[in-house]
C-alpha cells in the first residue's frame, strides 16, 4: 500500500463536491486564486498549485489555503477563493479555519505531558477513570483491559461517530452537547473488535482521554491545553468553542453542495461558528493557517538558534517523548510492505525508503483539512478546505491535492 494510499485510509469521510453549474458557486472570478509571492526555487511547489488551483475549481470549492514551511518559516502559501461570500470576504494569511481531528494531536500531547510528570501512565486502564464505560457491551470480556495507550492509537475498539444516531432530524444536535449525553448512550454501545488486536479510528475515545486530563489537572480540557500546550507554543489566534471578538472578522464560513428532494442542487451556507459540544477534545481547533506553521515548527525542532524558544518547546514536550509519539503502536501496512503504516500515539506514521511523514487529517462541519510534517528535513505541508458536499459520495479534491502535497515531502 503506498504513502498516498494509507493517508486516504486514515482520512475521515473526506467526501467533497463533484463539479456543478456554474449558478450554484461564486462566479469564477470570484473564484480565482488571489496573488501570490513566487516561490520558483521551491521544487514540486507550481506542480502543487496547479493541481490545488484545478481540483478547487472542479469541485466548486469555496475557499481554501494552502502552505509550505520550511525550517519552521513560511516559504510558500496559496489562498484561493472566498472565506465568506456573502461579505466577498477572500481568504488570505489572516483567515481562520476549523481543523477538526488534527485538535487530537493536542489531546495526545496532554496526556504525554501528564505521563511525563508522573501523573498517570500509558498502560493506565480508562475504566480507573471512567468506571461507566463498563455498560458498554463487551463480547470479549476486556472493557477493563483497555489502556490509555490504546486509546491514543485507535486501538480499543470503539465506535468511530461520537454521535451514531442522525437522521437528519432539525432537532438533532450537531455533535452531544453534555457528558451526560455520552454516559447515556454507554449501555447501547458495543466493542467492535477485541482491545489491541487492530486499528479502528474512534472519536469518542479521544473525549474519554479528556476525561482523564480534566480529572488529573483540575481544569476543563480547553483551559488545560491553552495554558499548557497553545499559549507556550505561541498560538495565540488559537481558539475553541465560539470565535472571540477580536478574531471575528476573519473567521471563515463554511459551506456544503446538497440536493433536496427534488434533485435540485443548491449551496448552503452553514454559518461562522457551530458548536461541536462535547467533541472539543477531538475535533474544536480554530485557528489561522500561521498558527498550524508555528506548531508545525514545534513538531519538526525548527527553533533556528532560539534558545528561549527550545526551551520553552522542552517545556511543552521533551524532543524524545515527541519522537515516542511517532513509533506505531499498531501497524495499519501488511508485513513487508515498502512503506511501513501506522499510528502512534496521536499522530499517524508512515515510513517509507529510510524516513517518516507524520500528521493527521481532519473533518467537522465543512471544513476538510490536513497537516504533514517531516520532521528529518523541517518540512511540512497543510491544506484546508471550507466547502463540504453532502449530494453523495464521489471525486473528491481532497485526495488529489494529499498526493501533490505529499510529493512536496520527498
Amino acid at each position: 500500500m503506498s504513502l498516498v494510499s494509507f493517508v486516504r485510509r486514515v482520512s475521515l469521510a473526506l467526501v467533497l463536491a463533484p463539479s456543478l453549474s456554474p449558478s450554484l458557486s461564486p462566479s469564477l472570478a470570484a473564484q480565482k486564486p488571489a496573488a501570490q509571492k513566487p516561490a520558483a526555487s521551491l521544487g514540486g511547489w507550481a506542480d502543487f498549485v496547479h493541481t490545488f488551483d484545478a481540483e478547487c475549481d472542479s469541485a466548486r470549492i469555496v475557499g481554501a489555503s494552502a502552505i509550505l514551511v520550511q525550517d519552521g518559516r513560511i516559504v510558500a502559501r496559496r489562498d484561493y477563493g472566498l472565506a465568506d461570500r456573502a461579505r466577498n470576504q477572500r481568504t488570505d494569511e489572516r483567515t481562520i479555519f476549523h481543523y477538526g481531528s488534527i485538535t487530537k494531536t493536542l489531546t495526545a500531547l496532554a496526556i504525554l505531558q501528564l505521563r511525563d510528570r508522573g501523573k498517570l501512565t500509558l498502560d493506565d486502564k480508562i475504566t480507573r477513570y471512567i468506571p461507566e464505560l463498563r455498560q458498554v457491551h463487551d463480547a470479549y470480556g476486556m472493557i477493563d483491559s483497555i489502556t490509555l495507550r490504546m486509546l491514543l492509537s485507535h486501538s480499543a475498539g470503539f465506535q468511530n461517530p461520537t454521535w451514531p444516531y442522525k437522521a437528519g432530524k432539525s432537532w438533532e444536535p450537531f455533535e452531544p452537547t453534555t457528558w451526560n449525553q455520552l454516559l447515556a448512550m454507554m449501555p447501547y454501545q458495543e466493542l467492535h473488535f477485541r482491545p489491541g488486536s487492530r486499528f479502528g479510528y474512534s472519536n469518542p475515545g479521544y473525549i474519554y482521554l479528556a476525561r482523564v486530563i480534566e480529572q488529573l489537572s483540575g481544569d476543563p480540557w480547553e483551559t488545560y491545553v491553552q495554558k499548557n500546550v497553545l499559549t507556550p507554543l505561541g498560538l495565540v489566534h488559537s481558539y475553541f468553542g465560539a470565535t472571540p471578538y477580536w478574531l471575528a472578522a476573519d473567521r471563515s464560513n463554511n459551506y456544503s453542495h446538497v440536493k433536496d428532494s427534488t434533485g435540485a442542487e443548491s449551496l448552503r451556507t452553514n454559518g461562522r461558528d457551530f458548536d461541536p459540544g462535547i467533541t472539543i477534545p477531538n475535533g474544536g481547533w480554530n485557528a489561522p493557517l500561521s498558527d498550524l506553521a508555528n506548531y508545525s515548527a514545534f513538531l519538526m525542532g525548527a527553533a533556528n538558534g532560539d534558545t528561549a524558544l527550545a526551551r520553552r518547546w522542552d517545556f511543552v514536550m521533551p524532543r524524545a517523548t515527541l519522537e515516542e509519539m511517532w513509533k506505531p503502536v499498531v501497524m495499519t501496512s501488511e508485513p513487508g510492505a515498502a512503506v511501513e503504516q501506522g499510528v502512534g500515539l496521536g499522530f499517524f506514521v508512515a515510513r517509507e525508503q529510510g524516513h517518516t511523514i507524520i500528521g493527521h487529517t481532519g473533518s467537522q462541519a465543512a471544513f476538510n483539512s490536513f497537516l504533514w510534517v517531516r520532521p528529518d528535513t523541517k518540512r511540512a505541508v497543510m491544506v484546508v478546505f471550507n466547502t463540504d458536499t453532502e449530494i453523495q459520495e464521489g471525486r473528491s479534491p481532497f485526495n488529489p491535492v494529499q498526493r501533490a502535497a505529499l510529493a512536496l515531502l520527498r
